[in-house]
């Protein structure tokens, strides 16, 4: 076996390995860096399941960030649990071929409760006071407190929020590197996230994001240097590219004003009922899937969103058969943004009924993905002064709301979930071992294949069909 690594750089693009990144155009150069052809949608949690799997979404499952839980009528964002991915991942294949094998996973998605050796994760504590304090889970247990003893506590609120920065991607870089240093996996996985932010905030051109291209780039540097200088082979992969857009569109309020969707009020405020709801989309970036409860409804749904401006197009059954994401877990229907726009949650018709945690950031009680969690709201005339006020108020145990978030989707820039025209826009794989990159241009579930070989100079058979105890049914 080789000892491998695979660094997921979020968001790189060959359009972005340039001046601003010399580490990265020198390595590339030295080695071969072909094109990934996005899977869609081409966001986290589907792209990374592909890669570790190599099966489409129709196979494992993951058919976005989050979806429609039918049994429980909710909507989940960002579960952790490995058991959702349905297949086996390239560490069972691995270990099936070499019992030998190990695995770290430094903060891929869907990390609690795997079969891979060793993980670390973010989990926060949700105490009952309404505090939200960073932490991480880890496998085996004890490297929590040792990592944290080490590097400091996990810095959750520079990984998302609109405090989001480098550091938060060089935490993860320097745990990998202990974990190395103290458990010599075979396969590491590491993923530094710090482009995905900054692209979706301001765009991806190259000018604007110069200082955190070189902030990455010096972070790939020093874990390429350090885990070559350990006789590892490096992979750097990416599992998107981010596009400019300037039009959000809210699937949600069409469906409303059509008397489609259904929302409970609480205490002056609108939540959305999806059980009530004839049909609701669930935004994810530039693809929704729309949940329809009545089926003798899905042509009228699907004839009014074809209508809808910044929708590229509607996929009924045949049309997820074509793009691999006829699931279970899938909506009746798939809207697909247009390469300019994307999809808000938004389902409210009056801002002043928004949700109480629409002006916060909380990625689990929103029912779709809000890039707007990045940005603090620029009405707000002194936001240090009332953050300071609010977290004195949290200190002296008063619950009270983070409410920074803006209602104002056109702020957001840069998306991706649709599928990437120009290769040079989309995502990327890079290896010193050309020998291993079988063409310019591949499948994102040939990633899985790629890393196979990797590991074992070929893709060798293993003696017994490969068994996973985390591939469960639909």
């Amino acid at each position: 076996m080789q000892k491998t690594v695979v660094l997921n750089v979020v968001g790189l693009t060959a359009k972005l390995i340039g001046e601003h990144t010399p580490y990265l155009s020198r390595w590339a150069a030295q080695g071969k860096q072909i094109a990934v052809r996005p899977v869609l949608p081409a966001v986290t949690c589907t792209a990374q399941a592909t890669y570790l799997t190599g099966k489409y979404p129709t196979e494992h499952g993951i058919v976005a960030n989050g979806w429609y839980f039918r049994d429980d009528c909710e909507v989940k964002f960002w579960r952790q649990s490995n058991k959702l991915v349905q297949a086996p991942k390239v560490w069972d294949m691995a270990r099936d071929i070499n019992p030998d094998f190990t695995c770290a996973n430094l903060f891929w998605w869907y990390n609690l409760y795997s079969t891979a050796d060793y993980e670390v994760t973010p989990r926060p504590m949700y105490p009952a006071d309404g505090r939200k304090l960073p932490d991480i889970n880890t496998k085996p247990a004890a490297l929590r407190s040792q990592l944290q003893t080490q590097l400091g506590q996990f810095p959750l609120f520079k990984f998302w929020g609109p405090a989001t920065s480098v550091e938060s991607s060089r935490w993860i870089a320097e745990a990998a590197k202990q974990v190395d240093a103290q458990k010599d996996p075979t396969l590491t996985l590491v993923y530094l996230p710090h482009l995905d932010y900054c692209c979706q905030k301001v765009g991806s051109d190259p000018a604007q994001i110069a200082t955190d291209l070189r902030e990455i780039d010096r972070v790939c540097g020093d874990l390429i240097d350090y885990y070559e200088a350990q006789g590892a082979q490096v992979i750097v992969l990416s599992e998107y590219g981010i596009t400019p857009v300037s039009q959000p569109v809210h699937l949600n309020r069409v469906l409303r004003q059509q008397g489609l969707l259904a929302v409970r009020e609480e205490l002056g405020h609108e939540l959305l009922d999806a059980g009530a709801s004839t049909a609701f989309a669930v935004a994810d970036h530039q693809l929704a899937h729309v949940y329809v409860n009545d089926p003798a409804y899905i042509p009228q749904v699907k004839a009014l969103l074809e209508e809808v401006v910044g929708v590229d197009q509607v996929l009924d059954e045949s049309g997820k058969q074509a793009h691999h994401l006829d699931h279970p877990r899938s909506g009746e229907l798939v809207a697909i943004a247009q390469p300019d726009a994307w999809f808000t949650y938004y389902y409210w018709l009056d801002d002043s009924r928004a949700p109480d945690f629409a002006r916060t950031v909380d990625i689990h009680r929103k029912p779709g993905y809000d890039p707007a969690e990045m940005f603090i709201d620029p009405a707000i005339s002194q936001p240090k002064l009332k953050i300071a006020a609010t977290l004195l108020k949290k200190k002296l145990g008063f619950r009270t709301l983070m409410e920074f978030t803006p209602l104002d989707a056109g702020l957001v820039r840069g998306s991706h979930g649709h599928l990437t025209r120009d290769p040079n826009e989309g995502p990327l794989l890079i290896s010193q071992q050309a020998q291993h990159l079988p063409a310019d241009e591949i499948e994102p579930t040939e990633v899985c294949d790629i890393m196979l070989q990797h590991l074992f100079n070929s893709r060798p058979q293993p003696s017994e069909p490969v068994a996973s105890a985390d591939a469960v049914p639909a």
